[in-house]
């Protein structure tokens, strides 16, 4: 199985086996990069921020509700849109839907709400969906936050980002099943996700675009050294590009299992 799916099979796993309320446990053997900041308690913000939060596939906004409500509570605006065809917008599910459909949903919110002066933050799948709405309104962006997530180049998909197709021989009626997901789990849990948004390219090529300033937040978990992070790949290509880097001791959900330690480091990247 590809290695990008093995990875979210194993972390999902974990997920269903603690529960999605569940506290992460510390870990010592975690090794902190450079780069890392302290997860001390985040300074008071100097001024309210704008946050639009992105979930990754398979997932929902209810993914966000913690870390929704600590920066809520810390004075900020909170945004975290359901994809279509997921989480409570399930009932919309369709093989049709693509990453254009995705980034549309994300640019609709920015423009419907009148958002300006946005944080905008994609999660793991989510960085395709940011980079697509980074193009089509980079006046509405203050600031880009990549959590665990693909950093696709201009003219590239999920799947030529990684390499090859993650879960092809699992793909069914059009969708990727969330596997890992037990029968009679109540709501909300992680639904199939459309594999046509796994295909299309995204754009990532408009000029302002290309200068907003953008974090990238490595997630390394338990036992892992840097190198052996399931998004080093991703990690690197934000340093090649000269973004902001920082990392964190976390598995692949850091948003579930650490919300404190997160919002903490969004709001620092923010700032």
């Amino acid at each position: 199985m590809h290695r990008f799916l093995a990875a979210l099979l194993f972390t999902f796993s974990v997920a269903v086996s603690r529960g999605a309320d569940a506290p992460a446990a510390a870990s010592s053997s975690l090794p902190a990069a450079p780069s890392s900041p302290s997860l001390s308690p985040a300074p008071s913000p100097r001024h309210p921020l704008t946050f639009v939060l992105v979930h990754g596939a398979w997932g929902g906004g209810w993914q966000w509700k913690k870390v929704d409500a600590l920066l809520t509570a810390d004075g900020h605006t909170v945004y975290r849109p359901t994809l279509t065809g997921l989480g409570e917008r399930v009932h919309l599910a369709s093989p049709d839907i693509s990453l254009t459909t995705h980034i549309t949903d994300i640019v609709n919110v920015i423009l419907w709400e009148n958002l300006h002066d946005v944080v905008l933050v994609g999660h793991s799948y989510g960085g395709m969906v940011i980079t697509g709405v980074m193009d089509r309104v980079p006046d509405r962006i203050r600031r880009v936050i990549f959590v665990d997530a693909v950093v696709p180049n201009d003219g590239e998909s999920l799947n030529t980002a990684f390499g090859s197709i993650p879960g092809a021989d699992q793909i069914k009626d059009g969708f990727i099943p969330a596997t890992w997901v037990k029968p009679g789990k109540p709501i909300p849990y992680d639904v199939p996700h459309p594999a046509k948004t796994l295909n299309e390219p995204v754009s990532h090529k408009n000029p302002a675009a290309l200068k907003l300033p953008v974090t990238y937040l490595l997630a390394i978990d338990t036992g892992q050294t840097l190198e052996q992070a399931h998004f080093y790949k991703f990690y690197l290509r934000a340093k090649a590009r000269g973004w902001d880097t920082v990392t964190m001791a976390a598995n692949h959900n850091p948003e579930w299992f650490k919300p404190r330690e997160l919002t903490a480091l969004l709001e620092r990247s923010a700032q």
